[in-house]
This record gives C-alpha cells, sequence and structure tokens, in this order.
C-alpha cells in the first residue's frame, strides 16, 4: 500500500490509500512500543528470568509497571509465567516463540539507536 494526496479539479486534497487505524506499523507499535516492553523481552532472550532479577535488570522501571508490562506480554502470548516450588514462591518469566519473533527487529533497532549520534536523545 502506498499513500499518496492528489488535488482534484477544483483544488481540494484527497488522501487514496492512505493508513486507515491501525496501520501495520501502528499495531506493531501498540504491542511492543510500549514503555520497558522491547527491554523486558530483550533480558527474556537467552533464558528463563525470575521476576525480581528481572526488575533489577530492567534499570529505571519500578516493580508495578513492570508486572503491569508482563501481564499484558503474557495475554499476548509473548511470554509465559511459571510460579516456582520454592520457599518463599517465587515466578519466572520466559519468551515464546511468539515472542522471539520481536528479538530480530529489537536487535536492528538496538544497532541503529547505538549509532546515532549523541546530541539526538529521547526526549528530543
Amino acid at each position: 500500500m502506498r499513500a499518496r494526496v492528489e488535488e482534484d479539479d477544483q483544488g481540494r486534497r484527497n488522501a487514496y490509500d492512505a493508513c486507515f487505524e491501525p496501520c501495520a506499523i501502528e499495531r506493531g507499535m501498540r504491542i511492543i512500543g510500549g514503555k520497558w516492553t522491547g527491554s523486558i523481552l530483550w533480558h527474556l532472550k537467552d533464558e528463563p528470568v525470575r521476576f525480581n532479577d528481572l526488575a533489577r535488570m530492567v534499570g529505571g522501571a519500578s516493580k508495578k509497571m513492570i508486572t503491569e508490562r508482563l501481564r499484558q506480554l503474557e495475554a499476548q502470548g509473548l511470554v509465559t509465567r511459571q510460579v516456582l516450588d520454592t520457599a518463599p514462591v517465587s515466578v519466572q518469566y520466559a519468551i515464546t516463540d511468539l515472542g522471539r519473533t520481536a528479538l530480530g527487529f529489537l536487535d536492528e533497532l538496538r544497532k541503529w539507536s547505538e549509532g546515532l549520534p549523541q546530541h539526538i536523545t529521547a526526549e528530543a
């Protein structure tokens, strides 16, 4: 699909083949673009991780925020949650095969971000 804007005989501009909500990019960003979501998936890429260890790995995120994101990811089928039979009880999370499909472009995003000039910041 290639969106374009054309002018008619009366000088009015109309959009054709516009991206309707949600387009593929917007849909993907809604799923993976939430704050801390990419980081959580990235830290789960190698092995299952206990909740408190994951909270330590994702610096700057509150445990409440990590819990919310993990619940969303679990509901979407991107991670699994397993209650461990330990004292005290602990929980670990693992990335699913579906979640793994995001790792390729998350790695590309990481490379792109690392290559940006230092003056470009997230606040810009």
